[in-house]
Protein backbone atom coordinates (compact mmCIF):
# COMPACT_ATOMS: atom_id res chain seq x y z
CA UNK A 1 0.00 0.00 0.00
CA UNK A 2 1.72 2.89 -1.34
CA UNK A 3 0.92 6.36 0.60
CA UNK A 4 -1.07 9.04 -1.94
CA UNK A 5 -1.94 11.26 0.94
CA UNK A 6 0.22 14.60 1.86
CA UNK A 7 0.28 16.28 5.00
CA UNK A 8 -2.20 19.06 3.61
CA UNK A 9 -4.85 16.84 2.25
CA UNK A 10 -4.49 14.57 5.81
CA UNK A 11 -4.49 17.64 7.77
CA UNK A 12 -7.71 18.98 6.60
CA UNK A 13 -9.17 15.25 6.58
CA UNK A 14 -8.88 15.30 10.21
CA UNK A 15 -9.96 18.49 11.22
CA UNK A 16 -13.22 18.21 8.90
CA UNK A 17 -13.63 14.69 11.04
CA UNK A 18 -12.85 16.55 14.04
CA UNK A 19 -15.51 18.95 13.20
CA UNK A 20 -18.39 16.40 12.37
CA UNK A 21 -17.82 14.79 15.63
CA UNK A 22 -18.09 18.30 17.56
CA UNK A 23 -20.89 19.21 15.84
CA UNK A 24 -23.00 15.35 16.59
CA UNK A 25 -21.28 15.81 20.19
CA UNK A 26 -23.17 19.13 20.57
CA UNK A 27 -26.16 17.80 19.07
CA UNK A 28 -26.24 20.68 16.32
CA UNK A 29 -26.66 17.44 14.02
CA UNK A 30 -28.44 14.34 15.16
CA UNK A 31 -30.52 11.27 14.00
CA UNK A 32 -29.58 9.70 10.64
CA UNK A 33 -27.05 12.33 8.88
CA UNK A 34 -25.07 12.46 12.69
CA UNK A 35 -24.95 8.87 12.18
CA UNK A 36 -23.84 9.33 8.42
CA UNK A 37 -20.87 12.29 9.39
CA UNK A 38 -19.77 10.23 11.99
CA UNK A 39 -19.20 6.72 9.41
CA UNK A 40 -17.47 9.20 7.45
CA UNK A 41 -15.70 10.71 10.23
CA UNK A 42 -14.32 7.51 11.04
CA UNK A 43 -13.37 6.97 7.70
CA UNK A 44 -11.54 10.15 7.08
CA UNK A 45 -9.40 9.63 10.76
CA UNK A 46 -8.59 6.24 9.32
CA UNK A 47 -6.95 7.26 5.96
CA UNK A 48 -5.29 10.47 7.49
CA UNK A 49 -3.62 8.05 9.91
CA UNK A 50 -2.55 5.47 7.13
CA UNK A 51 -1.59 8.19 4.73
CA UNK A 52 -4.31 5.80 2.33
CA UNK A 53 -6.93 7.26 0.02
CA UNK A 54 -8.44 4.20 -1.40
CA UNK A 55 -10.87 6.38 -4.02
CA UNK A 56 -7.19 7.55 -5.11
CA UNK A 57 -5.56 4.94 -6.16
CA UNK A 58 -8.20 3.61 -9.44
CA UNK A 59 -7.65 7.23 -10.68
CA UNK A 60 -3.84 7.35 -10.00
CA UNK A 61 -4.23 10.54 -7.89
CA UNK A 62 -1.69 11.35 -5.14
CA UNK A 63 -0.94 14.37 -3.16
CA UNK A 64 1.65 13.32 -1.70
CA UNK A 65 5.46 14.76 -2.34
CA UNK A 66 7.54 12.18 -4.09
CA UNK A 67 11.07 11.48 -4.94
CA UNK A 68 12.23 12.35 -8.18
CA UNK A 69 11.57 10.00 -10.76
CA UNK A 70 14.52 8.79 -13.17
Amino acid sequence: MKKNMGFADRTIRSLLALLMIALYYFEVISGTLGIVLIAISVIFLLTSLVSFCPLYAPFGLSTSKTESES
